[in-house]
């Protein structure tokens, strides 16, 4: 009788340095706030990157007289952006993700399928990396587990800043509240094209559902809403604005938040191509006749804020 052997398949894949660059782009800046455009992000920081920012008096026109005659200030200042290194250690068993790998196989979405049953769990894993990055870069702190100060942190600390005093946020009044917000935009960046507010989801909600006519009392559309739809004239993909300036809908940014600047004051910064990146996952079954993996991501992220006084922070 012949007897035939199962055979086992070893998920283990690795990418180091620039091999490592797609998966670590899809960790890095496909969160929805990197992903929206307006983040000035520098991808290629090997060490620290030095910022420079120009700030001037507002007017520096004089008189015309034959004679050289100085007039205004032009200051120079640096801002240091050194991208700390992050990583994603995780043990998972393989054997929980095979049915979704091979319902996704037999489906046959489309070309860009996982090639295996490894990749299709580090890509997994690659998602839920760039979800925590989306509130990292708001919200993160160095007194918890993140190796860098988000933009919130940051602003607070700013004593350039621009502060406008929250309230609880509802669809009645988030348009009064908005108004605050432009309201106390400095003249210096109100109108540039790269102006936005930065709003957390939940005050996006609030704004579309006032916009449906469901807190617009005083409104001529206070029943019905935008072109009398109600809340069907949204399909969660219109750009939204208020007074002119298009508003980003930021997932990790704290709940009663928001910010007014302009992108390139807001800076994301990393190194795809640094040698230290790592992608890996690593099959244990050889080692220890498991079904366990350890999934490995290795890169570097970190903030920075531009011009305190041309940030509106409304907390």
């Amino acid at each position: 009788m012949k007897v035939e052997l199962g055979t086992t398949h070893n998920i283990t894949s690795s990418f180091t340095g620039k091999a490592a660059s797609g998966y670590m782009s899809a960790a890095l800046l496909s969160g929805k706030s990197l992903a929206s455009g307006a983040i000035d992000i520098r991808d290629n920081i090997q060490y620290k990157e030095v910022i420079q920012v120009l700030s001037s008096d507002a007017n520096l026109i004089s008189r015309g007289t034959c004679d050289f005659d100085a007039s205004g200030t032009l200051e120079t200042s640096e801002i240091i952006l050194e991208p700390a290194e992050i990583q994603v250690n995780l043990e998972v068993c393989a054997k929980n993700y095979r049915s979704g790998y091979e319902s996704l196989q037999m489906k046959g979405i489309n070309s860009k399928m996982p090639q295996n049953l490894g990749q299709f769990i580090l890509e997994h894993v690659v998602q839920k990396t760039a979800a925590g990055l989306e509130s990292a870069i708001w919200t993160g702190t160095t007194a918890g587990n993140i190796p860098f100060d988000g933009f919130e942190v940051l602003a607070a600390a700013n004593g350039d800043v621009i502060d406008v005093a929250k309230a609880a946020i509802t669809a009645t009044n988030v348009t009064t509240e908005l108004g605050k917000v432009v309201d106390a935009i400095p003249s210096t960046i109100y109108g540039k094209e790269d102006l936005y507010l930065y709003v957390s989801t939940a005050i996006y909600q609030a704004f579309v559902r006032s916009l449906g006519g469901f807190g617009a009392a005083n409104s001529a559309n206070a029943t019905t809403g935008v072109d009398d739809k109600m809340s069907q004239w949204y399909r969660n993909q219109q750009e939204l604005y208020f007074d002119g300036i298009k508003i980003v809908m930021c997932p990790g940014m704290t709940s009663t938040d928001m910010i007014a600047t302009t992108s390139s004051n807001l800076i994301f910064g990393t190194s795809l191509f640094s040698e230290l990146n790592q992608a890996s996952i690593i099959d244990l079954g050889p080692i220890n006749g498991s079904q366990n993996s350890r999934v490995i991501l290795r890169g570097s992220a970190g903030v920075a804020l531009g011009i305190g006084s041309e940030v509106v922070f409304y907390s």
